[in-house]
């Protein structure tokens, strides 16, 4: 499902950790839309994790790899089968040029006994050699294919499991995380790095063993021709390990860099499309273009950077190979002229030689893919080592003859240790009763909401509902209590039918259109297109701002929770509507503890309870008329905004 446009639910099922509208005070992040919304539109910063420094390989190599070892024990028979497999499908691929050696041997015997009048070509023999080849190199065939067909399915499975183990982990991750990571970089976790890990499952691991195994056979292999040609082949390798060690050195930093950088143009495309319109209005085009620019080009130099120093490792081995074939066809032609080997032998080691050098590129290739692996496994686990939300209580609180009366006790709360928003809070929400909170911006209001909600968890204090701390609930428990209509509106790409619905999985098509109904959105469903069975595209640009909220105010009515929290719930829409929908909300509200967020304090003159705060904590509270009369700070807003009306 893709969920987008603001945070608000409307629905106490699915109210997640974006649930809530954003609070001055609070951390600006992806998770509350203002910094997403903020970042393309006047170039300001990323946020997340454009400190880290991209030039550098991961940290902690062994211990990585060790982690991705023990992530994939789960599946160590089938790997264990694919490792033997892979090592019997190389063994049967290294003894078919000494056999067919023999085959060469016996060829060029008869052929010179056949020149010298002494003797025929003997055929069979050779035919027999050819099968005999021709059998090694079809079952080493079928074992490559067993051993691929395994692996395929073992990597797809270890792959699904790292996706479903970090789609989980976000769920349990607390909403702090997010406020300061962008969504770009958590999406490169699942996608680029997944991938990335995916290759090396599904492609290196296995050329691994069959590299590995093919070195050591084939040096045994040559050895029992020539240990002196041995010696020959062999002083290629440390010139090969030298200019090998030195690609590798400069290459492995650009891998990590190139890893981190797609997480960062990744953030930066979906802040930049996420929040369009924002960047329209502010004419924020250039300056987000010019970022990308320089979020492209450094990605760009570092994909060029090492897909070029990885690709001149195999012309440089093969310069290197060939001069090995130079010392090898001299030695050897002078073992043959002295009677110390056979020509079959010549023409097998040579192949071994070509052989050998192979895989010796292949490690070398696979040691830059390893770099490149760890580094994305590295940063996959310390994604899922994250800290977590606090884990719901063993023995968790089930409603029963709910009444709905809630208490802040001395609640005290900042988002960050060094910023307290919430400062020994106060109030009581008797049951049933409409509870108005107001102030200026960044009072506190929305944070709230939160604590209520428990996106957050209090640092002092308690909220209690029925006097029960909230702590005693589970949260999926305790969030199906409440139905929220929020200020910005959360839509999904569906149909009508499917966004109201929302609210309440089982709910019938005639229970949505009765909450549509009482929603006064019934009306203007039946005039779009298709009516119900409206599409709302990826943008929701096919219907507008009000219509959008009335969508979210009827799925919080099918819903039909035991307490409300609105947030200028009709902030979007018409005076006239307005009237209509705050007729059917306060027909919501009876019998309902609500919390009603209010900018515009002429909504809230009827609230059971008004609570005004300033700077975190609760400078008053009472009626409207009451707290109209003794002049104090709620006085001040209430009339400064008729004030500023009667201006306009």
């Amino acid at each position: 499902m893709n969920g987008h446009r603001g945070n608000t639910l409307g629905s106490p099922a699915s109210a997640g950790p974006q649930g809530a509208s954003g609070e001055e005070g609070m951390p600006r992040g992806p998770a509350g839309r203002p910094k997403t919304m903020r970042g393309p539109g006047i170039g300001g910063p990323m946020g997340g994790h454009m400190g880290v420094g991209g030039g550098e390989k991961a940290r902690d190599f062994k211990g990585t790899m060790a982690n991705l070892v023990r992530y994939m024990g789960a599946y160590k028979l089938s790997i264990g089968i694919i490792l033997i497999v892979a090592a019997g499908s190389t063994v049967f691929m290294i003894l078919g040029p000494k056999i067919l050696g023999k085959a060469t041997t016996k060829l060029f015997e008869g052929v010179v006994a056949k020149i010298g009048g002494t003797g025929t070509i003997d055929f069979v023999y050779i035919g027999h050699i050819l099968l005999l080849v021709l059998g090694l190199y079809i079952i080493s065939a079928l074992l490559s294919y067993v051993q691929g067909w395994i692996m395929a399915g073992v990597s797809v499975k270890i792959i699904y499991q790292f996706r479903k183990d970090i789609s989980e982990k976000i769920n349990r991750m607390p909403l702090r995380y997010f406020d300061g990571t962008n969504h770009g970089e958590v999406l490169s976790h699942i996608t680029n790095d997944v991938d990335t890990i995916n290759r090396t499952l599904s492609q290196s691991l296995t050329q691994i063993v069959t590299a590995a195994v093919t070195v050591i056979g084939v040096l045994i292999m040559m050895l029992s021709i020539s240990w002196m040609m041995t010696l020959v082949a062999l002083a290629i390798i440390p010139i090969s390990m030298v200019l090998v060690g030195l690609i590798i050195k400069q290459s492995q930093k650009y891998f990590r860099q190139q890893q981190d950088y797609l997480g960062h143009v990744n953030s930066h495309v979906e802040e930049m499309y996420g929040a369009h319109i924002v960047m329209k209005a502010f004419n924020g085009e250039a300056k987000s273009i010019k970022k990308f620019g320089k979020l492209n080009d450094t990605l760009y130099q570092a994909g060029w950077k090492s897909q070029f120093l990885s690709g001149i490792m195999m012309p440089m081995m093969m310069i290197v190979g060939n001069l090995g074939y130079v010392g090898v066809s001299i030695l050897g032609g002078w073992l043959a002229v002295r009677k110390a080997i056979t020509v079959g032998d010549i023409q097998a080691f040579i192949q071994y030689v070509r052989n050998f050098t192979r895989p010796l590129t292949q490690l070398a290739n696979i040691s830059n893919v390893l770099q490149q692996t760890a580094a994305a496994a590295e940063r996959v686990f310390e994604f899922l080592a994250e800290d977590e939300e606090i884990p719901d209580t063993n023995n968790p609180v089930e409603p029963s003859n709910f009444r709905g009366r809630v208490e802040f006790r001395n609640v005290h709360f900042g988002y960050s240790p060094d910023k307290i928003i919430i400062d020994d809070f106060s109030a009581v929400a008797e049951a049933g009763r409409k509870i108005a909170i107001v102030g200026p911006t960044g009072a506190g209001k929305t944070t709230i909401v939160k604590l209520l909600m428990r996106y957050y968890d209090v640092t002092g204090g308690a909220i209690l509902i029925d006097g029960h701390n909230i702590k005693d609930f589970a949260r999926s428990t305790l969030r199906r209590l409440f139905g929220m209509v929020l200020q910005d509106t959360w839509l999904f790409n569906g149909t009508i039918m499917e966004n109201i619905r929302y609210g309440c999985p089982g709910a019938t098509n005639e229970e949505v259109v009765r909450a549509a109904k009482t929603a006064h959105a019934d009306h203007f469903i039946r005039t779009l297109p298709k009516g119900y069975d409206m599409v709302i595209n990826e943008e929701a640009n096919n219907i507008s701002q009000g219509q959008m909220q009335l969508l979210t105010i009827s799925r919080a009515i099918l819903a039909d929770p035991k307490m409300l929290i609105l947030d200028e719930a009709t902030s979007s829409v018409d005076t006239r509507t307005e009237i209509l929908i705050q007729k059917a909300m306060d027909n919501l509200m009876k019998s309902r503890t609500s919390f009603v967020i209010a900018h515009r304090l002429s909504t809230v003159r009827d609230a059971d309870l008004i609570l005004v705060m300033r700077d975190g904590d609760i400078v008053e509270q009472g009626v409207h008329t009451e707290l109209l009369a003794a002049g104090g700070f709620y006085a001040d807003i209430y009339n400064s905004q008729f004030d500023y009306a009667e201006v306009v």
